[in-house]
């Protein structure tokens, strides 16, 4: 589980200065926006997050969090009923080429409904949902066009710094909000 470091200690850490972090934050932010406009328009994408709209839309919070329960604990288990059919979609298959083309700037990416359960993910997640963090509720929430640029965090898991920056997914016909996506960025690749 990643935890918080706070911001003056990971610029320190990590080697920045604070003319070096504004501009790694707004390259970091401008690679994801890029990202993002890109990803609304892959095929399977949307349609994935369309069919998690279906399929969660109707559910009520207990609902939810028996799914997450259930997620969390399959992490490490045999059983794959949860997890699997979100890790081995076709949209996931998408996300991890994306990881692989990204050249070691995106570490990770997740997908998620209009509830905040991953739709999509290019790696498995601690988590089922995501709806009640910063990522989702600073995104979908808030409509077409919500970006949000969490604080850089050091994860344990990858030995990294991670920027996750996060944003909206609109349906490209209509425009309309259906999900959201955040990008697991490695911050040391934006300096």
């Amino acid at each position: 589980m990643p935890r918080l470091i706070p911001t003056v200690l990971a610029i320190a850490c990590a080697g920045f200065t604070a003319p070096m972090l504004h501009a790694a934050e707004a390259e970091a932010l401008a690679y994801a926006r890029a990202q993002l406009a890109t990803l609304g328009e892959t095929p399977g994408i949307t349609s994935v997050v369309k069919a998690g709209n279906l399929r969660h839309g109707a559910l009520d919070e207990a609902q939810i969090l028996e799914l997450d329960a259930a997620w969390r604990a399959e992490i490490g288990s045999t059983s794959d009923t949860v997890i699997t059919p979100v890790l081995e979609s076709d949209a996931s298959d998408v996300l991890r080429k994306i990881v692989e083309a990204a050249n070691g700037r995106i570490v990770e990416i997740i997908v998620m409904d209009k509830m905040g359960m991953n739709a999509a993910i290019s790696a498995i997640t601690s988590d089922y949902w995501q709806g009640d963090e910063a990522k989702y509720l600073e995104t979908y929430p808030k409509g077409a066009g919500a970006v949000f640029v969490d604080t850089v965090e050091f994860d344990e898991s990858s030995n990294l710094y991670l920027q996750q920056v996060s944003g909206t997914l609109t349906d490209p016909s209509t425009g309309m909000p259906i999900g959201a996506v955040t990008f697991g960025l490695d911050a040391s690749a934006f300096n």
